[in-house]
């Protein structure tokens, strides 16, 4: 198709790069900087031609059964459109969009535009160094989102009955582009194709094998976070159950998940363990040395008891008098005798126990309470107060994770 001599003296040193045949003589020139509409005579009208500068902000289409619109969007400077045939808006849409985003910068000078898809909101265009995607009432406008195919790493389709979805991972992320399930097949080959040719790759697994060695730490990130995702807990330890117990010395006992209590807790809780069964021992030798009167109780002697809490306990006389007649040897003196032998052995006892030398809780193992208490206070105390504050780091990280997770799902929604 020849070019009027009127549009070449427009033109002056820019090249035609598309022609669209608007039907008859008139057509719609278009150069990397401005779309020309050419008017040819009739009988209302003069041979003419009207630019149109792609520096526009904006881009806006209204479509009727036999014209459509397109308005060039300028900011201050205001709005211009022009009219084309209905049924060929699309082909005059692609190269002024075309040269739109080459006056706005989006793509470069030498960056060829492909194809251009528009659906329903949704205009996708192709090009052979990336994607746009606007997403709008406006065919674009200066809020869209580029993927560039140096960035892309994958590229999949979920398939649906009424709509599809393209997914194109760019860094590291899965992006999705919602188009008609009828046309997915065709956009995710020009796709497919257009990302093939800019890495130099035959086919779409060699794109994939190229492609694996940059993305090797996005990989085992991505493998991080699907772990991640099946534990709730992040990979941070859950918080045990049971919180640490302390041994006899006032050291933290660490419970271990798999396995219970390790070795050396074990044997600690098994010294603890003979420790109270030789205490228990010599209760009950104690308590054969009994105080009894003619009041009918007997009060029993415990070492244990009165070191601790400074009391003794009473028990039935009766049942004691029939345990003591029936194992008293002969010559004994009677009762008597054994009140008088269970207060004489009650009262070395606690003479002992006064003067510190020697006590019940000789051979046990411990110490009476009063000359360490409040230094095993203060180690039980320190060692609660470190278990509450790992038990606290424990809490932080778990939200942590927690809103990491949260963050992750709302942005792959």
């Amino acid at each position: 198709m020849s070019i009027p001599e009127i549009v070449q003296s427009t033109l002056g040193d820019e090249q035609v790069a598309a022609t669209v045949p608007l039907g008859g003589e008139d057509a719609l020139y278009v150069t990397p900087t401005r779309t020309l509409i050419y008017r040819g005579d009739g009988l209302l009208s003069d041979e003419s031609v009207v630019e149109y500068s792609h520096d526009a902000e904006r881009i806006e289409v209204t479509e009727g059964r036999r014209k459509a619109t397109v308005a060039l969007d300028y900011g201050i400077d205001g709005v211009e459109e022009f009219t084309v045939p209905a049924k060929r808006l699309h082909d005059a849409l692609h190269p002024v969009l075309a040269g739109v985003l080459n006056g706005a910068g989006v793509t470069d000078a030498n960056e060829q535009v492909i194809q251009t898809y528009q659906f329903s909101e949704l205009t996708l265009v192709v090009t052979s160094a990336r994607v746009v995607k606007h997403v709008g009432e406006a065919v674009w406008d200066e809020d869209f989102e580029q993927y560039h195919f140096e960035d892309v790493t994958r590229l999949d389709v979920e398939e649906g009955t009424v709509s599809s979805q393209i997914i194109i991972e760019a860094d590291g992320r899965p992006q999705r582009v919602k188009t008609p399930s009828n046309r997915t097949r065709e956009v995710r080959e020009r796709v497919e194709r257009a990302l093939l040719s800019y890495h130099d790759a035959d086919s779409y697994a060699e794109f994939e094998r190229s492609a694996a060695p940059d993305d090797a730490d996005d990989e085992a990130s991505d493998a991080s976070d699907a772990d991640d995702a099946d534990d709730p807990f992040g990979g941070v330890d859950p918080i045990q159950a049971n919180p640490p117990e302390l041994d006899v010395d006032g050291q933290v006992v660490e419970a271990d998940s798999d396995a219970g209590v390790d070795d050396e807790s074990a044997d600690a809780l098994g010294d603890t363990a003979n420790a109270d069964a030789e205490t228990a021992t010599d209760a009950s030798d104690a308590s054969a040395d009994v105080e009894t009167s003619s009041g009918g109780s007997v009060v029993v002697d415990d070492p244990v008891g009165d070191a601790a809490s400074g009391g003794t306990e009473s028990v039935d006389a009766a049942s004691v008098d029939d345990a003591v007649s029936e194992d008293e040897p002969a010559g004994t003196g009677g009762d008597g005798a054994l009140a008088t032998t269970g207060r004489e052995s009650t009262a070395e006892s606690r003479e002992e126990t006064a003067d510190g030398e020697s006590s019940g809780f000789a051979g046990s193992g411990f110490e009476p309470a009063e000359e360490n208490m409040g230094d095993d206070v203060e180690e039980r105390l320190a060692a609660l107060t470190e278990a509450v504050e790992r038990q606290n780091e424990l809490l932080e990280r778990q939200q942590r994770t927690i809103e990491r997770l949260v963050d992750r799902l709302s942005r792959d929604q």
